[in-house]
């Protein structure tokens, strides 16, 4: 009789909590086939109100002990770095370990692109152990996702991921593009009186900013951040345009 591989049955197991779970609270499963699968085994499309909704993400799940670390777990990137980090789908890695808990997940696609910010090239993504996904947390979960694809689509999640930070639903973000194709971005959060700059050439770190920083003469500058005169103009008409954001938010009357 032919042996089946005991990888398999581990493998099946891990496939089928996650799709169990994401099923229960009734989101939409598609299995990849094996002889597709290409470093994703699952597209998932959340459910809202029994809604379908626009948002869908690919999950590449592994199981058993071979991914475990000390810490965690690390599931290795191979040759699939490129695809999950610039793919159409954002990839999360979930790992299934019940004799540590269940089911531990990462962002794969954020985590790419953040080491690319960095100019590194990992050969393994991260599952921190205290990303648990589970019946208890599992809409916590779905919701920020979504808040994560709303972004994707708006085309500025990629520069929130390279930077290392979160974009709050209610800042404005302004991406830009210098004829290098050298992307940044202006993000203004509600009620600060600074926004902040996420810069190509600054490796993404984020640079708090005012108007009175910005210079044009002798060249243009915004703080000690050289600039041409392109993006000097953007960052005005940015600053200019959400003057409004940056006012004290009102406090609500106790009485």
């Amino acid at each position: 009789m032919p042996k089946v591989p005991e990888s398999r049955r581990i493998a099946r197991m891990a496939v089928n909590e996650v799709r169990a779970l994401l099923e229960r609270h009734h989101h939409i499963v598609q299995e990849i086939d094996g002889g597709n699968d290409h470093g994703e085994d699952l597209h998932v499309t959340f459910v809202r109100n029994e809604q379908r909704t626009e948002d869908s993400l690919a999950i590449q799940v592994k199981g058993g002990v071979s991914t475990r670390t000390r810490r965690g777990h690390r599931i290795p990137v191979g040759d699939h770095g490129s695809n999950w980090r610039d793919g159409s789908l954002p990839v999360l890695c979930v790992v299934h370990d019940p004799e540590r808990g269940g089911l531990f997940w990462a962002n794969a696609t954020r985590q790419l692109r953040r080491a690319r910010a960095l100019r590194k090239t990992p050969k393994s993504i991260v599952v921190a152990p205290d990303f648990v996904l589970n019946d208890a947390n599992i809409d916590a979960f779905v919701d920020g996702m979504r808040r994560y694809l709303i972004r994707e689509r708006e085309g500025v999640g990629r520069w929130a991921d390279m930077a290392g930070v979160e974009f709050a639903p209610e800042d404005i973000v302004k991406p830009f593009e210098n004829e290098y194709a050298e992307p940044m971005v202006f993000w203004q959060r509600r009620g600060e009186s600074f926004a902040v700059l996420l810069h190509h050439d600054l490796d993404w770190d984020p640079v708090p900013i005012q108007e009175r920083m910005l210079r044009f003469e002798p060249i243009p500058l915004i703080g000690n951040v050289i600039l041409n005169t392109a993006e000097a103009h953007w960052l005005m008409g940015c600053f200019k345009s959400t003057e409004w954001w940056r006012r004290p938010i009102e406090q609500p009357d106790p009485a």
